[in-house]
């Protein structure tokens, strides 16, 4: 029996780092790291790295390694676009089932994890959480029998080689969709309420973002697997005794070449219900500052009283163009190039060399970079210098390039 939809846009946008609709089911994963290379799967971009084929025993012999490709997982992991509604429910309700539950009586359905928490708070004949025993009790049982098997040191490589290569990125992510929820539910992330969402949020079993722990366990026809059914189909979920509360995955995820939240032109991570979080280079921005980063002026720039939404802007506009824009003066000019000053009022000054790539481009002009260095600098050449780990009085290059 399918579940019941709260609140949840049936036309959502299925975009992610520039690809288009993928139908439902389809994810996009980032593609990135030396030595990574792209494959494609099962409709989504993601990264197949090395190393990961398993942990050799004392004996020589390879252990299992995770459950599926680590691509697949990573891909799970950042997957946006519609839930394959009909395999999560059928997951969760297998999960109830092998963890010796009755199934939930309903199954609903939100638009975000915001929408699933504010719909958990208004259930009053949900029954206890049961996330013990569909999912905690699972896990701890499943790392135990892999810890057995490798001994300390081996679960501690298989880890690292699996499930700790997703863990940094995916768990930023859910720190920040947390935060995102209280704040939104909340008004702030202190006081009665926020604490009382933050326990909520706690009670959700992670879906999609469950995908490091569940790539270092081996593929198996119980609860892990159940476990994964609903991580590759679905986001957040909220096991409770009568019901069982799932949510969406996102529409739209932007993230850099670090993974973090990253997006300059609307919201960095957005879900088909509205709710969304704007962040530039990972710092959370506010969405009207987003909204009025293609209009910037020297002079907006300038008036920002908050240092770090001022850096934010001065990496969008490009600091080049602000000083040209801002009719700078040279500080420092030699034949390595020429040094300028911006100063900023309540933050450290910018201070920037401006160099010529001696060698011409194709057409015959020569690039123009411009490189940032201490705010102590007082000439080009020390400036260049110390780009290169260098005294300017060290800095003789035989040949400039």
């Amino acid at each position: 029996m399918g579940g019941t939809d709260v609140g949840v846009d049936g036309t959502m946008d299925w975009k992610w780092g520039g690809a288009s609709d993928g139908g439902a089911g389809s994810a996009a994963a980032v593609v990135g790291g030396e030595g990574s290379a792209a494959a494609v799967v099962g409709g989504a971009t993601a990264v197949e790295e090395p190393g990961i084929a398993g942990i050799q025993l004392d004996d020589g012999s390879t252990s299992f390694g995770p459950s599926a490709d680590l691509a697949q997982w990573r891909a799970w992991a950042a997957a946006t676009g519609s839930a394959d509604r009909a395999r999560a429910e059928e997951g969760v309700r297998r999960a109830y089932r092998l963890a010796g539950l009755a199934e939930p009586e309903r199954v609903v359905w939100a638009g975000s994890p915001r929408a699933a928490v504010a719909l958990v708070r208004e259930l009053t004949d949900r029954g206890p959480s049961v996330r013990d025993a569909v999912r905690s009790a699972p896990w701890a049982a499943a790392r135990r029998l892999l810890h057995a098997e490798l001994g300390p040191a081996g679960w501690s490589a298989h880890w690292a080689a699996t499930g700790g290569r997703l863990w940094p990125s995916t768990q930023t992510l859910v720190d920040r969709i947390r935060t995102g929820v209280i704040e939104d539910l909340a008004g702030s992330d202190t006081g009665k309420e926020a604490a009382e969402i933050r326990l909520l949020l706690l009670d959700a079993v992670l879906g999609q973002h469950d995908a490091p722990w569940l790539a270092a366990f081996p593929a198996d026809d119980g609860p892990i697997d159940a476990l994964s059914a609903v991580c590759r189909s679905a986001g957040w979920w909220w096991p409770f005794a009568r019901v069982a509360v799932l949510s969406e995955r996102p529409s739209a995820l932007h993230r850099d070449e670090a993974g973090r939240l990253d997006h300059g032109a609307g919201p960095a991570l957005s879900y088909p219900d509205g709710f969304a979080l704007h962040a530039w280079r990972g710092m959370p921005v506010p969405a009207a500052f987003v909204a009025g980063l293609p209009t910037l002026t020297p002079e907006r720039i300038r008036g920002e009283e908050n240092a770090e939404l001022r850096r934010v802007m001065l990496e969008y506009y490009g600091y080049d163009r602000y000083l040209a824009d801002s009719g700078a003066r040279p500080l420092h000019r030699d034949e390595t190039g020429v040094l300028w000053r911006i100063d900023l009022a309540g933050d450290e000054p910018v201070v920037m060399v401006e160099v010529l790539n001696s060698t011409p481009e194709p057409d015959g002009t020569h690039r123009t970079y411009w490189l940032r260095v201490p705010p102590s600098t007082r000439t080009a050449r020390a400036g260049v210098a110390w780009t290169f780990g260098l005294d300017a009085s060290a800095y003789a290059p035989e040949r400039q390039t």
